[in-house]
């Protein structure tokens, strides 16, 4: 994903929003675009130049069918929501000019394959996707989602950067992938049903920042709806993560917030002091992992 030439010189400071999404029961896909386009509004209002919705935050959409109808055929329904889902942020991109990375939405693939995807829309209204690669149990058991193979690092007027959709930060092979190719901010959306999952992905979400001396940006599903077993119960608390060095925000937080309550999130992320830190830092993990291979570190099996 790119726009035009002028376009691609990364800013020096980037204002992000990054959402607590309330997941609510709409009657209609009209209710359920108001509200969100009225959270792209409130971040055009502030001047945000990304914004993130999390994990799943489409599963609200089953409320418009038969909630007692099986969840895979359930799921298949929301599927078949992705055109109008797609032309929504589509307008909204390009009305606000603003770079939205959308959540994801089950899509169908080769095959009649179902997947998760997380679409990511620029100002031009031009977008791509990231999919899950890794599936939690739940989506594999009870959904059949099946997992996306390609990793993606976009290439915006905001520099580079790269999605990992909720399960797929607790693997840190993939982050180092995106940082080694340049990205500088990792956009997790996520959709967790109790604080021990959240926690899960907050603590690697934390933990890819510091380790690849990157911005983070998490955002995730608040509320419930108990007909949708999905998202019966949902616990999320969205945040913007810095490395931890002088030049960032004290216990490496930039923003955060109060866990699940209906909000939107928003701070500025220094591309500068980013910068200073990969070269100049007390430490340099990104750069000595780079430095050191990793075959260095194999095991010796020894006996005892």
């Amino acid at each position: 994903m790119a726009g035009p030439a002028e376009d691609r010189t990364p800013l020096r400071r980037i204002r992000v929003g990054a959402l607590q999404y309330l997941i609510r029961p709409v009657a209609s896909f009209e209710q359920f675009e108001d509200q969100v386009t009225s959270l792209v509004e409130t971040a055009a209002d502030y001047t945000c130049h990304l914004l993130v919705f999390p994990e799943y935050f489409t599963l609200q959409m089953l409320t418009l069918g038969n909630v007692k109808r099986p969840i895979i055929q359930q799921i298949e329904d929301l599927a078949r929501q992705r055109p109008r889902y797609v032309d929504m942020f589509t307008r909204l991109a390009t009305r606000h000019r603003m770079h939205i990375v959308a959540g994801s939405i089950p899509s169908y693939g080769e095959g009649g394959c179902v997947y998760n995807d997380s679409f990511f829309f620029n100002p031009k209204g031009e977008f791509d996707y990231q999919g899950k690669l890794h599936m939690t149990r739940f989506e594999r058991e009870e959904w059949c989602i099946t997992p996306r193979v390609n990793f993606k690092v976009f290439e915006t007027g905001l520099g580079r950067i790269a999605i990992t959709i909720c399960y797929d930060v607790e693997f840190p092979e993939i982050a180092r992938a995106a940082a080694r190719a340049g990205a500088r901010i990792l956009v997790v959306p996520s959709c967790t049903d109790d604080r021990q999952g959240f926690l899960r992905v907050r603590y690697c979400a934390q933990a890819r920042a510091v380790e690849n001396q990157m911005y983070v940006i998490h955002s995730g599903t608040v509320g419930s709806l108990p007909a949708v077993p999905a998202v019966s119960l949902n616990y999320g608390q969205a945040s913007i993560l810095t490395p931890s060095d002088f030049m960032f925000s004290r216990d490496g937080i930039r923003a955060e917030g109060v866990p699940n309550q209906e909000m939107m999130i928003i701070g500025d992320l220094d591309m500068e002091a980013l910068e200073e830190s990969l070269h100049n830092g007390p430490v340099l993990p990104l750069y000595d992992s780079e430095r050191t291979p990793l075959k260095v570190f194999s095991p010796a099996i020894v006996a005892l």
